[in-house]
């Protein structure tokens, strides 16, 4: 028997002022997104905006559906954005916020891990990184320098 041990670092800054500039930008892009999220059953909003490395910046909210699995993730919405308008441009950050009508949500909100899985397959394809900032509503951000921080064992086109 062998153990292995899995260590990921995480950056934290306590407020959306700490962070660099063009990061700064980012994360206000998604909570704009955030705010037009269509969450009328979970009325929990999330925003997400992508840099690509062309400077573009392609955003995603979720967007649910009375029939639960019908619906898509922020994040998801986005990369498949990216995806389909620029499929051959890198991806260099990810910013996502998240908020709920029920509560203020002060914890920053990572995706989901059917949302790790989609953006390990994009992060896989450009053979390169992709940050993540994630935060709450307000507060503190955490950034993953890469979705391999998030998913370390990741199920990839290597697998198959």
């Amino acid at each position: 028997m062998k153990e292995l041990e899995i260590t990921s670092r995480f950056v934290v800054y306590e407020n959306i002022d700490e962070l660099p500039g063009e990061i700064r930008g980012l994360m206000q892009k998604a909570i704009e997104a955030r705010k037009n999220a269509y969450a009328p059953y979970s009325k929990f909003k999330v925003g997400a905006a992508l840099w690509l490395e062309n400077g573009e910046i392609v955003i995603g909210n979720n967007q649910e559906n009375a029939s639960y699995p019908s619906g898509l993730c922020a994040e998801r919405v986005a990369v498949y954005q990216a995806g389909a308008k620029y499929p051959e441009v890198k991806i260099n950050a990810l910013a996502i916020s998240a908020a709920s009508d029920n509560r203020t949500v002060l914890t920053p909100i990572p995706p989901c891990g059917a949302c790790r899985q989609s953006l390990a397959e994009y992060e896989v394809k450009q053979e390169e990184p992709i940050a993540l900032y994630f935060m709450g509503e307000t507060g503190k951000i955490v950034k993953a320098p890469s979705v391999k921080d998030l998913l370390p064992l990741l199920f990839d086109k290597s697998n198959l």
